[in-house]
């Protein structure tokens, strides 16, 4: 079987005569299971003292060691500044960047006691950067009401995950300092100098042998102390780059903004509603806005109407994001179908013989935060994705439903907006009832009548299943005669699909392209969609390496994004990454799969880039792949080096090499960390405003590498 090798799957090796397997790797026999089970006894029972847990699997902490969980460390320490600010202890917060990837963190809250812990006998500061579940969010008094961090694992697993931290606490009237490495401390805790104010600095250096790399994103930190200072209105939160250039310049979106703001919210989330419409219609100019205590959770809702067709609704508890939603949302969305129906039936907006409107009516172009907070959330695993404290869906329910009625009363024109808004949409639905109806019957969504293209895989089990969704005839008849046809299928696309983003359901279904793969997937769509008909659990957008290649994944991302979010934050959907270049040298095939691949084989090689000289791929008459090779100049004579623009250009046998293969391919999977940063992103390059795009364009446009035009 082909293996990978070098810079992290960039370039894969094969030898000649590769053969494919037709049937997925069997299971072990159940003797073969008790055999190795055999050695099985108390021996074998690791018992991980301290923070070594964390250090052993740090993914069941921060999620992840990848990019996501690197910058979790930050979101972790900043956790706990909120939390002292939300608890009316602080009111300012400073993050910098500092040069060679340190991260200093600063709050003006109370600090973390030092004093020696009665039962534990060490500095309680030491206790709550060495030991998981300690701090201030469990107990009665002097901690928190309110915090977003349920476990207390935060600060002890920055440390454990970190090669040095260093912790400055004032208080007491003096500054007491701590260093650790690894976790461990390296010195008791010890006062160094007298201080007249409070607070808690935590200074840190990520470990590399933990993480995948260690490089931050300028833009990621920004748009998550924006949000943060959104969600805790009043409160200051300053960010600061003083990283040196070299530093930088790994990070092209410190390129695109300023090296220091300023955030300072003091409308909150209805600011918030206001920044994230910025670049759409309002239906209604006064965001509705409610702030209301009830026994102990305090509740926050603002929204706003717009001209776009889908709902941006984001969720928070205790300011941690919920995005697969939970009690407040579906208290939220009880009482706004039911308070919008009854305004417009009392006024004479809905007459007798019409239907109430649907959540769905009410939902579209609707732009909604809900915030609360609670003394103690439960949330739905570990990465808190949905909140389960059932008081809190009556409480959202009767703060919005009695203070929206009084909204719409005393904002007439505002109430004619929504409730015309919702009531085209009740129409538009009923179109798109009457075409999902004649487009999506049920026999067809049972596999009776699925689309002609599709080249379908034979077995049954979803979880074992993949779609590609392939660019263009051409390639998709490489796909289908490469494939594994037991658990591969394969859906041609021809040429750009419909930009969902300026489209309604109706329009979307009426589309052929669309319509085939709404079918082939199973699903539904709106508010038919059950993702449990689900029929492939990897849906792989395989599509050219080129501008118009990139064109269509981005058309057919806005699809999934915006109609199918479900698969996306569940994991199915995937990008494959076919390779740019292949090179031939003797009998060994090597596959490139970027310029800086190229420039690491050839380097390794002894050869320049300038030595060579690269002729696209092209193809024949007959529509076959033809050759189109480079020698390298007299360096190394018979290395041969071939560009592959579409996948069309590949014969069936290269195309499961490179791309399909799922023991030598590299495929990305699509997962959406900042659902509001997303959501911006495609209102910006997807929406009908052409202004925003511009400048987006002209920002980010010359930290464009390798454009192929």
């Amino acid at each position: 079987m082909p293996k990978k090798i070098a810079s992290r799957g960039r370039i894969a090796t094969v030898k000649p005569a590769v053969q494919k397997s037709s049937t997925p790797p069997k299971a072990k026999s159940q003797s073969a299971a008790k055999t190795a089970d055999s050695g099985y006894s108390a021996k074998n029972i690791q018992v991980l003292e301290g923070l070594e847990a964390v250090r052993k699997r740090p993914g069941m902490y921060i999620g992840s060691t990848g990019p996501s969980g690197l910058h979790h460390m930050i979101w972790e320490v900043v956790d706990n500044c909120i939390d002292e600010a939300m608890a009316g202890y602080a009111s300012d917060i400073t993050i910098k960047l500092l040069p060679d990837h340190w991260i200093s963190v600063t709050d003006n809250g109370r600090g973390i006691p030092v004093d020696i812990h009665p039962l534990k006998k060490v500095s309680a500061l030491e206790l709550v950067l060495t030991t998981l579940h300690a701090g201030g969010k469990f107990g009665e008094g002097g901690g928190y009401k309110v915090s977003g961090g349920l476990h207390g694992v935060g600060s002890s697993v920055v440390n454990a995950l970190s090669t040095e931290l260093k912790a400055i606490v004032q208080r007491d009237g003096k500054v007491w300092e701590q260093t650790y490495k690894y976790g461990q401390p390296t010195a008791k805790v010890k006062a160094t100098g007298t201080s007249k104010t409070t607070g808690t600095t935590i200074i840190f250096h990520p470990d590399p042998g933990i993480f995948e790399t260690i490089d931050f994103s300028w833009v990621t930190i920004l748009d998550h102390v924006r949000q943060q200072a959104y969600l805790t209105k009043g409160i200051h939160l300053a960010i600061t780059d003083e990283r040196p250039a070299e530093e930088k310049a790994a990070d092209s979106s410190a390129l695109a903004f300023p090296s220091t703001h300023q955030f300072y919210f003091e409308g909150g989330i209805a600011s918030y509603i206001k920044h994230i419409n910025k670049n759409r219609e309002a239906k209604h100019e006064n965001v509705f806005y409610v702030e209301k205590r009830v026994d102990d959770i305090l509740v926050e809702v603002a929204l706003q109407y717009t001209d776009d067709y889908s709902e941006s609704l984001f969720a928070f508890a205790n300011n941690i994001a919920n995005p697969d939603g939970g009690m407040h949302v579906a208290g939220f969305r009880s009482a706004l179908t039911r308070t919008i129906n009854t305004y417009a039936r009392n006024k004479g907006l809905l007459k007798e013989k019409d239907a109430n409107l649907s959540g769905d009516d009410v939902r579209e172009g609707l732009t909604a935060i809900i915030s609360v907070k609670i003394p103690n959330p439960q949330f739905e695993g570990q990465t808190k994705a949905k909140l389960g404290n059932p008081e809190v869906k009556p409480a959202v329910e009767n703060v919005l439903a009695e203070e929206l009625a009084i909204f719409l009363e005393e904002h007439p024109r505002d109430a004619e907006g929504i409730v015309g808004k919702c009531i085209i949409a009740a129409k538009a639905r009923a179109a798109a009832k009457i075409a999902r109806d004649t487009v999506l019957r049920k026999s067809a969504l049972e596999g009776f009548t699925l689309p002609g293209k599709l080249a379908d895989c034979s077995t049954r089990d979803a979880s074992a299943s993949e779609l590609f969704i392939v660019e263009g005839d051409s390639a998709g008849g490489s796909a289908k005669q490469g494939r594994d046809r037991t658990t591969q299928a394969i859906l041609p696309l021809r040429g750009k699909v419909l930009n969902v983003e300026r489209a309604r359901l109706d329009k979307i279904l009426t589309n052929n392209e669309l319509k085939s793969l709404i079918i082939a997937m199973g699903t539904n769509i709106g508010e038919m969609f059950d993702i449990s008909k689900l029929r492939y659990h990897r849906i792989i957008i395989m599509t050219d390496a080129d501008v118009d290649g990139s064109h269509i994944r981005t058309l057919l991302l806005t699809l999934f994004f915006r109609y199918f979010p479900a698969l996306i934050h569940q994991g199915h959907i995937y990008i494959a990454q076919p390779p740019l270049y292949s090179i031939k040298k003797g009998k060994e095939v090597s596959w490139i799969y970027n310029a800086e691949a190229l420039d690491e084989y050839l380097s390794r090689h002894g050869i320049k880039s300038e030595e060579i000289q690269i002729t696209e791929s092209d193809e024949d008459a007959e529509g076959a792949p033809e050759a189109a090779e480079a020698t390298a100049k007299s360096k190394a004579p018979g290395l041969n080096i071939q560009r592959y623009k579409g996948l069309g250009e590949m014969n069936p046998e290269q195309l499961w090499e490179t791309t399909m293969d799922p023991g030598n391919r590299i495929i990305k999977q699509v997962t959406i960390e900042d659902a509001e940063r997303a959501n911006e992103i495609f209102d910006v390059l997807m929406g009908s405003e052409v202004a925003p795009r511009k400048k987006f364009i002209q920002t980010h446009a010359k930290n464009v590498k390798n454009l192929d035009i």
